[in-house]
């Protein structure tokens, strides 16, 4: 076999060893799901009469305005558990086995991301089905309903390398635990649950220069079936460059950590 094909197979083994975890403790795996679904219902019924009223609209207008709010708070929720994954098995000894074993560097890392990316895809699944139980209803065509899962996927993965490496740069779980927050908070301070422009000077230029401003307005009008301007391209971007940032930053911690 070639090199290439044997690092597709050595990535295909970690990412099963990956799912299995996930299926062993469902808890952690769709424990992301939890807060956007609660965040979902007490925005939805507790402050959305008047949050959409001052919308112009009302409880399920602010419904349509939300969910695409919390599916981006969704995916970003998964790096916690992708920093938690990557950094149990640096400190607590399976990295040593794999250094004995005769498999690609490059594939344990590449496990990681994308089991990751398919947990967060299921846990979003939660969300939507959720949602729609509580009268969302989406315009979508199935083309938008395609770019809207290739656009989840694709910031999924970008968050998924990121984590990864804030996982190896931690020392306990505990920390691992805590990196992530930042990147969890920023859905909080973009267009997520209210319009940028309703916003403080200061606080609306940042809510609308942070990467996940775009990438919900670009799934909000795919969900409506409406317009999304240059929201679409800049989504990408932010998800290429912080995919590479990610990656780079990830992969020469961990060719530096297992060195030692």
């Amino acid at each position: 076999m070639s090199t290439l094909t044997y690092a597709v197979h050595d990535s295909m083994t970690m990412l099963r060893r990956n799912l299995k975890h996930a299926l062993r403790y469902p808890a952690v795996s769709l424990g992301p799901a939890m807060m956007p679904i609660l965040m979902l219902l007490l925005f939805v019924y507790a402050f959305g009469d008047s949050i959409g009223a001052g919308m112009g609209g009302g409880r399920d207008a602010y419904l349509e305005y939300l969910t695409p709010g919390v599916i981006i708070m969704g995916v970003a929720a998964g790096a916690m558990s992708t920093s938690i994954a990557v950094c149990q098995d640096m400190t607590e000894g399976i990295i040593n086995r794999f250094r004995t074993m005769n498999i690609t560097r490059s594939s344990f890392m590449t496990g990681h991301v994308v089991g990751s990316v398919l947990t967060t895809v299921v846990s979003l699944v939660l969300v939507v089905g959720v949602a729609v139980a509580l009268g969302f209803r989406p315009d979508a065509n199935p083309l938008e309903w395609l770019a809207v899962a290739g656009l989840v996927a694709a910031i999924a993965f970008a968050v998924a390398w990121l984590s990864a490496a804030l996982g190896l740069i931690s020392k306990t779980v505990e920390s691992a635990s805590n990196k992530p927050l930042l990147i969890q908070f920023l859905p909080f301070l973009g267009s997520a649950f209210v319009p940028a422009d309703s916003m403080a000077p200061g606080l609306r230029w940042f809510a609308e220069n942070q990467p996940f401003t775009p990438m919900t307005e670009t799934l909000r009008g795919l969900l409506s079936g409406s317009e999304i301007g240059n929201n679409g391209w800049i989504s990408l971007a932010w998800c290429a460059g912080i995919t590479l940032v990610g990656y780079v930053w990830s992969r020469s911690l961990f060719n530096s950590t297992t060195k030692r």
